[in-house]
């Protein structure tokens, strides 16, 4: 299953864009490679990227980017400067059929792969640090916010875009 980059994702690649430069990236649920073809593209120092799925990771590999199969952070080694994470974040809907679901449905309300992601991503960035994260209006940020108050980490809104149902944001999530 490989995530086709929709909206969210060339969202997410203008603001990549404005972070890569000179950094070290880890690309979570790289998908297409999209992101990691931007990073790499726009000067990061050094890219690397993961992804749950083999058809992700072997579709990547292709095009040459260095890719692991991995369940979020389970693979990968050292911090990194920049981590991005274009998350599956729409709350579950059983009118979608399951393929189409794994790289779109984040659980029962959207956050829960976004909150096992945050508990987990502070220990992989370096001092300064930043994430960019891709959340849905549809996603609970009160949720999300208290998972990053709790691992004291901040966020702020860096970009926005409203669609047809919903509104997607970039968000700049560093240590506190």
């Amino acid at each position: 299953m490989i995530y086709t980059p929709r909206e969210d994702s060339l969202l997410l690649k203008k603001i990549v864009k404005k972070y890569a430069p000179k950094k070290k990236v880890l690309d979570i649920g790289c998908g297409s490679g999209i992101q990691m073809e931007a990073a790499l593209k726009f000067g990061a120092k050094e890219v690397s990227g993961v992804d749950i799925y083999s058809e992700s990771v072997e579709f990547c590999k292709k095009k040459g980017l260095n890719v692991k199969k991995s369940d979020l952070f389970g693979k990968a080694k050292g911090k990194f400067d920049l981590i991005i994470f274009n998350p599956p974040y729409l709350p579950e809907d059983e009118r979608e059929d399951s393929e189409s679901a794994k790289t779109t449905s984040g659980g029962k309300k959207g956050d829960e792969i976004i909150i096992r992601f945050l508990k987990e991503a502070g220990n992989y960035l370096e001092k300064n640090g930043k994430i960019l994260l891709a959340v849905s209006s549809l996603t609970p940020l009160e949720t999300i916010e208290k998972v990053l108050k709790n691992k004291k980490m901040k966020k702020r809104i860096i970009a926005s875009e409203n669609f047809f149902m919903e509104k997607i944001y970039v968000l700049d999530i560093r240590k506190s």
